[in-house]
């Protein structure tokens, strides 16, 4: 953090300067030291690593004021900011991705950045897109009830799969013919092109237009799947939903996503669980929570009184004079870890005591005459 030159002077600008001064700055350097335009020299490169660091937290006006208050201590680990830099295992495209610098670039080379294209100079070419692609993942949501959370369950549940296409067997293609190689882009999925800009000649990369990425164009489509090598249908399978799983939490099921491109595996399935809600107990992590009630007997006299667990009812000693809302844990008798099956929390209920609402003329006399004894009059 000592070696590190002040943000302002590494810009050449002073603390003062305005949004726009910040940025014409950060242009000219980035011009000037681009690795595109010094292939090979790695003090430009650092010399532009320094130079965007400086920018991506000075064109912010959160990040601004971060450093002008702790300076680079801001972004170190620890530090009294938040989202610190770490330029080691970056490389100049990761930079420029990270700080999303779309307006400045497009300035400087005609174009900007996005997810699917990118730029190169020197001769250099980004990875096809053609390579073997993970499938995306899917999703859906099971419902289940409080006791099948707390202890576990199988579901049998629905969902749309992508089987493969028995008539053309995932290539598309109609039987009889196969996928021909894009001549457009030779199969690489990617097409290059040149332009010219401060820097001289650039070369921008981007996707095929008329293969999508594949390499492969299909004349002729098979008539089952239209083309997509796969077909949709409805298919049970059985998900085992594991005791003390929570509300909103996923089970990854793998292989049942979307089929994976040019060989690649298929994506994951994620169940989403909907945990119901019961009408005695509450939920706090592993513990559980609830009320019961008890007599005014019960209460004076203290002895073993019946509490409702989620493992059905036990007996517990509470201790003669108990007052309402005293509250008592039940150790073990709450909701299993995820994590480690020998743990289980614990369940804290409230004890009420419950004034009778109706009494007879039997029962008031009696009462009345325990208030007597209890409390005699002076």
């Amino acid at each position: 953090m000592a070696d590190k030159r002040d943000y302002y002077e590494v810009l050449g600008v002073s603390k003062t300067a305005t949004q726009d001064e910040i940025k014409k700055a950060y242009r000219k350097l980035a011009k000037q030291y681009h690795p595109d335009m010094n292939p090979g020299d790695a003090q430009a490169e650092a010399k532009f690593k320094e130079a965007s660091e400086a920018y991506g937290v000075l064109s912010d006006e959160t990040k601004r004021k971060q450093y002008d208050q702790f300076g680079h201590a801001a972004f170190e680990q620890g530090g009294a900011g938040a989202g610190g830099f770490n330029y080691q295992d970056m490389n100049v495209d990761d930079i420029l991705r990270g700080f999303g610098f779309g307006d400045i670039f497009s300035d400087l080379f005609g174009g900007g950045f996005s997810g699917g294209s990118g730029f190169s100079g020197g001769g250099r070419r980004t990875q096809a897109y053609n390579g073997p692609m993970k499938g995306r993942n899917v999703g859906t949501t099971v419902r289940i009830s409080f006791e099948e959370a707390v202890f576990g369950c199988e579901k049998n549940i629905e969902i749309n799969f992508k089987e493969d296409c028995p008539t053309c067997h995932t290539t598309g293609a109609k039987p009889g013919t196969t996928p021909e190689t894009c001549t457009t882009c030779k199969g690489n999925g990617q097409v290059v092109r040149t332009r010219q800009s401060f820097f001289g000649t650039m070369q921008e990369v981007g996707v095929c237009p008329d293969c999508g990425g594949t390499g492969k164009i299909i004349r002729e489509k098979c008539p089952d799947c239209r083309g997509n090598g796969y077909k949709t249908k409805k298919k049970k399978i059985s998900v085992t939903i594991p005791a003390g799983i929570d509300s909103g939490q996923s089970i990854r099921i793998s292989g049942m996503g979307e089929p994976g491109v040019n060989g690649g595996s298929r994506g994951d399935l994620l169940v989403e669980v909907m945990v119901a809600r019961h009408p005695i107990f509450a939920r706090d992590g592993l513990n559980l929570y609830s009320t019961a009630s008890i007599t005014f007997t019960e209460a004076a006299l203290g002895g073993d009184v019946k509490i409702k667990t989620i493992d059905g009812d036990v007996l517990f000693p509470i201790k003669a004079g108990t007052q309402t809302d005293t509250r008592i844990r039940l150790k073990g008798k709450g909701v299993p870890s995820l994590r480690d099956k020998t743990k289980r929390g614990d369940q804290y209920t409230t004890l009420v005591v419950k004034v009778p609402e109706k009494m007879n003329a039997r029962q008031k006399e009696a009462l009345k005459a325990f208030d007597a004894v209890m409390y005699p009059k002076k």
